[in-house]
């Protein structure tokens, strides 16, 4: 898990747990220099240094190529992806890599979706004591006040060991259904590989065509959507799930956090919206030659794999723009905080349309089910929406001014689909990634890295205990809104 034990490591405090669960720090004697490197730091070039290795490994071992080998800014393009389980590709998976190479990049996909999940998931407990409310919720697990029921060395072991029996379950269902028409050897690897894959929300496939060769194929489609959602929950939420089913079977009352009761209706509503958009914008295009059952199957998979999954049973090049735009919204909205998938986050968007809501009725708070939520945890919500706009704007800007200098035509729609599809770590493509310039490349690889490490640096930098400041508040003045 790489960034997790080195933040442990590099911490200026070492962790002492005292009772219930509770932990404590005190400082450590030796200040080495690995000791001055902030954990925001440390995580940021953790990743860098998988991506750095996963491209030499890449580069240098025999048996990763099937034919020619890839440049160098192509394989660090493929590592990032894979280490940022995005799923963007220049060359193809299945045809271009030996089952090595194949292998190889399944290796930087667990340990880039299980290294994130597991920091993300731990990032109270090493940055100090009892965290303060704001530094919990820039947490994506925080613990203490969203859920002052899980405990922070409990939830660790629980994402080990909840990644490994979910892609384990996958795996498993996946190889028994494509072994009914492939030999058993290539149904198991084909089956380890996506459901690792799709687990860890990285999109990358051992087929050419994605899952598109699937789409009648209903048992796959929803085995694989399966492992999306669960990936794209988070482990908090998820933790919560699993002690309130075991409350409910000892006849306990348990209360699921606002946190994840946000979550899950969050993920519902938008995989709703999802379905039926992809029905209605694609029925008649790249779904018209399907049955109505499997209409609504794959309808139901656009809206699945857009939140930063990346496989594909459709064809998004000839779809509709209508629903490549829809594609764009739900990318940008991506998975829920702590999870495998990237995006703004499913409770960022909800807040900001519980703060819209309270604001139009003229309520000064904003609260759901009995609950009010903090207005720093408001303007988190809003900062951190603004942040990812900048970013994918600035990106939509480099793609276009660089691309556009040599086609007749700048594809803007394919241009901003792929900006998105890089910072929120999707992987979804209209067929425009193998055909790149060098310098977009480059634009697209800092996007990926950015989109996946950037959010969850910056939250644990402002995390950080701040100087102490004096406190000054000058005179008021109006300005005219709107």
């Amino acid at each position: 898990m790489p960034g997790l034990f080195d933040v442990l490591r590099a911490s200026r405090f070492r962790l002492r747990p005292v009772r219930r669960g509770r932990w404590t720090t005190r400082p450590r004697l030796n200040r080495s220099l690995w000791g001055e490197i902030s954990p925001p730091a440390l995580f940021t070039l953790s990743f860098a240094a998988l991506i750095a290795g996963g491209t030499l490994g890449l580069q240098l071992l025999p048996g990763i190529y099937t034919g020619a080998s890839l440049s160098w800014l192509d394989a660090a393009f493929t590592v990032t992806s894979a280490v940022c389980v995005t799923g963007l590709i220049v060359v193809d998976t299945a045809t271009h890599f030996t089952p090595f190479g194949q292998a190889w990049i399944l290796l930087c996909i667990q340990l880039g979706g299980l290294g994130i999940i597991a920091f993300t998931s731990l990032i109270a407990a090493v940055l100090g004591q009892r965290m303060s409310l704001r530094q919990e919720s820039l947490s994506a697990s925080a613990l203490t006040d969203v859920a002052p029921h899980v405990d922070a060395r409990r939830l660790l072991r629980d994402v080990v060991r909840f990644t490994f029996l979910i892609e384990a379950a996958g795996a498993v269902v996946l190889t028994g259904l494509f072994a009914r028409h492939q030999p058993f050897g290539h149904a198991l690897w084909n089956g380890v590989f996506h459901s690792i894959s799709a687990f860890c929300n990285a999109g990358f496939s051992t087929f050419s065509a994605s899952l598109m060769d699937y789409q009648t194929n209903a048992p796959v489609l929803l085995v694989v959507a399966g492992l999306i959602v669960l990936g794209g929950l988070g482990f908090l939420t998820i933790e919560e799930i699993v002690l309130w089913t075991k409350a409910v079977r000892r006849r306990h009352r348990f209360r699921l956090s606002l946190h994840s009761r946000i979550v899950l209706a969050a993920t519902a509503v938008l995989l709703v919206v999802g379905t039926v958009g992809g029905y209605v914008f694609e029925t008649d295009v790249t779904l018209a030659r399907l049955p109505e059952p499997f209409k609504w199957l794959n309808a139901f998979f656009f809206s699945v794999t857009a939140r930063t999954a990346g496989f594909n049973s459709i064809d998004y090049s000839a779809a509709t723009p209508a629903a490549n735009f829809l594609t764009i919204l739900l990318m940008f909205v991506g998975g829920s905080p702590g999870s495998t998938a990237g995006g703004a986050k499913t409770t960022t968007f909800a807040l900001l349309a519980l703060l819209a809501w309270a604001r139009f009725r003229g309520r000064t708070s904003t609260g759901l089910w009995g609950r009010t939520v903090p207005q720093e945890t408001l303007n988190r919500a809003v900062n951190q929406a603004m942040l990812y706009m900048t970013f994918v704007t600035l990106g939509i800007l480099a793609l276009v001014a660089l691309e556009g200098r040599h086609t007749a035509e700048a594809k803007f729609l394919g241009y901003m689909f792929e900006s998105v599809s890089a910072f929120n770590t999707v992987g979804l493509s209209m067929n425009i990634t193998a055909t790149l310039g060098t310098a977009s490349k480059v634009v697209t690889l800092l996007l990926m890295f950015v989109g996946r490490v950037g959010p969850v640096a910056v939250a644990a930098a402002l995390a950080q205990r701040p100087a102490a400041t004096p406190i000054v508040r000058y005179a008021y003045e109006d300005v005219v809104v709107g």
